[in-house]
């Protein structure tokens, strides 16, 4: 007769959501990339030039840089591009496209033409705006 009896209250449904585990899940991975983060930020080791240049705030920007090593080795971020591909790379880069702007950073003891000759391939390549990296000198002792 469609009575309910003591036996429907000893099964009530769960009317609300745990959320104790999806907060754990969301600690550890906010811990991971907390660390991984710094770690992925590397590049590549260039002899910069010093220079008396104003300081630039680089922390709210996304970097997307060139480095050229003393070896001639080029390299975007950290991986070595061939210089016959190097246009063509730097042509199709979505995040160059928009920006049309990259950061440059060549090695001191490169010879003048080699380092030009690139810059000539980045203007081919639709690049319009180059910041060119330096460090700044050392501190004058007294």
């Amino acid at each position: 007769m469609g009575m309910t009896g003591a036996s429907d209250l000893s099964d009530p449904t769960m009317s609300e959501i745990n959320v104790t585990p999806l907060v754990d899940v969301m600690l550890v991975l906010l811990i991971i990339f907390m660390i991984t983060a710094p770690l992925m930020q590397q590049g590549v080791e260039v002899d910069l030039p010093q220079t008396q240049a104003e300081i630039l705030d680089t922390k709210d920007q996304d970097l997307f840089l060139l480095s050229l090593t003393k070896d001639r080795k080029i390299y975007i971020g950290k991986t070595e591009i061939p210089r016959e591909k190097l246009e063509t790379l730097l042509e199709f880069n979505d995040k160059l496209k928009k920006d049309k702007k990259l950061d440059f950073a060549a090695d001191r003891s490169l010879d003048y033409g080699f380092v030009v000759d690139i810059m000539a391939a980045l203007r081919r390549a639709g690049i319009q705006q180059v910041g060119m990296l330096t460090e700044p000198p050392p501190p004058e002792k007294k």
